[in-house]
């Protein structure tokens, strides 16, 4: 007997973490949603399990940021930087500051969290005049202190610090002297670790996820009662929204500006983005894009094998949507609309935090936390933002899936582009969407 004891917590732990993380996560959602109705206000009591994963989320953020930020611009190395690095660097960026500007913009037509009122007029008493000017925002990015600005949890200077200091990194590990190329590669090899090491850390904290969500949940619903789910399908909606509009406008507009049909590279390109759509993870599509680069869209080689890669870094339009939207339901669930200068700080934000943090597990969840923090709505135990990012968390999952897809679609949108700009895209390979049987691709370059 005394054997099987330990079996029977095996198996209860064992069911736990083999479920998904993805069903764990919204079946806490609904848990929470119908024991918030079920209960009411006297749910309560479960409010301090909520306020430490809120803790933990806050605890994590900076060694993110400063980690992950640090080896992803660190990791494109200037030699590698040529005409094709330079031309996909750039339509990444591009698309992505389009992408966020998309997002605020269907964020405000549909007006996501409206009516919501998760905070009290008391609450809000002053907060909205404390919005610094879009002068002062740009200005601020850049800090009479780098070590102040971690240590005090200041976003856009942290991210600028990060890159800055990466890109340093990146330029002494192509140096001819061996010193100095040795000491950049250990200062690499010291962030990738710590990187290494965040990962891990945001992985079990997204283990203890769904017990936060439940009880934030919980409390939501206990005070707002059934009337809270509206808004969580307005946000769903205005996020799916918003992805096929840049998926068309930005991505079908740039295709067909270099006369390449949007409708067939869709046809050609489905494996890849419905392998993204399910896995949510453009790493874990990355052989099936490459695959498809050159079987289907007759991309060469000597493009796809850099820009691919560096998109899976890089390009995070979908989360770029993601965060203008979110963010602006946060502020309208707590009855602080952001102000225009508020939501341009956003569209910095977002953008800048897309280097370097795709590979970070729960990617979308902690650059949400870097653009609310960025605005000044940070998220403290028990605070009414800390209830709207739980909702929109309890979701994520869904709206990850059309981010990754979106993100993916992205990636070999720019390909296909820099392959035609450079005369390495073979369109024989568009016919039908026949595979490749032989590459044959043109030596001339289209400027």
């Amino acid at each position: 007997m005394a054997k099987q004891k330990p079996k029977e917590k095996s198996g209860l732990m064992g069911w736990y973490f083999h479920t998904s993380l993805l069903l764990r996560i919204f079946t806490a959602l609904i848990l929470g949603a119908v024991a918030g109705i079920v209960i009411g206000p006297e749910i309560q009591w479960v409010k301090p399990l909520g306020d430490i994963f809120v803790r933990l989320l806050k605890m994590i953020v900076m060694p993110v940021v400063l980690f992950t930020l640090v080896v992803g611009s660190a990791s494109i190395h200037p030699s590698r930087l040529g005409r094709i690095g330079l031309k996909s660097l750039l339509l990444y960026v591009f698309t992505s500051a389009l992408a966020v500007g998309i997002g605020v913009l269907f964020a405000n037509l549909f007006s996501p969290g409206q009516g919501l009122q998760l905070a009290s007029s008391a609450d809000m008493t002053g907060k909205a005049l404390n919005a610094p000017s879009l002068i002062d925002t740009f200005l601020n990015i850049i800090p009479t202190n780098p070590f102040n600005a971690i240590s005090s949890g200041k976003i856009l200077p942290t991210i600028l610090v990060a890159i800055i200091f990466g890109m340093g990194v990146s330029h002494l590990r192509e140096s001819k002297d061996e010193r100095i190329k040795k000491a950049a590669n250990t200062v690499f090899s010291l962030f990738e670790g710590g990187a290494e090491v965040m990962y891990k850390v945001v992985g079990w904290v997204l283990e203890y996820a769904p017990v936060g969500v439940f009880a934030l949940i919980a409390v939501v619903f206990g005070k707002q009662g059934a009337q809270a789910f509206g808004p969580l399908a307005i946000v769903t909606i205005t996020v799916y929204c918003a992805f096929i509009f840049h998926a068309f406008l930005v991505y079908g507009g740039m295709l067909a500006f270099y006369r390449i049909n949007f409708f067939k590279f869709l046809l050609n390109a489905r494996a890849a983005i419905v392998t993204a759509f399910v896995t949510r993870s453009s790493g874990g599509t990355l052989p099936v894009s490459m695959e498809v680069a050159e079987e289907k869209l007759g991309v060469s080689k000597s493009v796809y094998s850099f820009s691919l890669p560096l998109g899976a870094t890089l390009n995070m339009d979908g989360a770029a949507i993601y965060q203008g939207v979110c963010a602006i339901f946060v502020g309208l669930a707590i009855g602080l609309p952001l102000t225009f200068s508020q939501q341009m700080t956003v569209i910095v934000t977002a953008v800048l935090a897309s280097i370097g943090s795709a590979g970070v597990p729960g990617a979308g969840a902690i650059m949400l936390l870097m653009v609310l923090e960025s605005v000044g709505l940070k998220i403290e135990a028990g605070s009414a933002v800390a209830a709207a990012y739980a909702m929109i968390l309890g979701v994520d999952a869904l709206l990850d899936m059309g981010r990754t897809a979106l993100n993916v679609t992205g990636d070999l949108t720019v390909t296909c582009v820099v392959a035609k700009t450079e005369g390495e895209l073979n369109e024989q390979a568009w016919v039908n969407g026949d595979e490749l049987k032989t590459a044959s691709f043109s030596t001339d370059t289209v400027e």
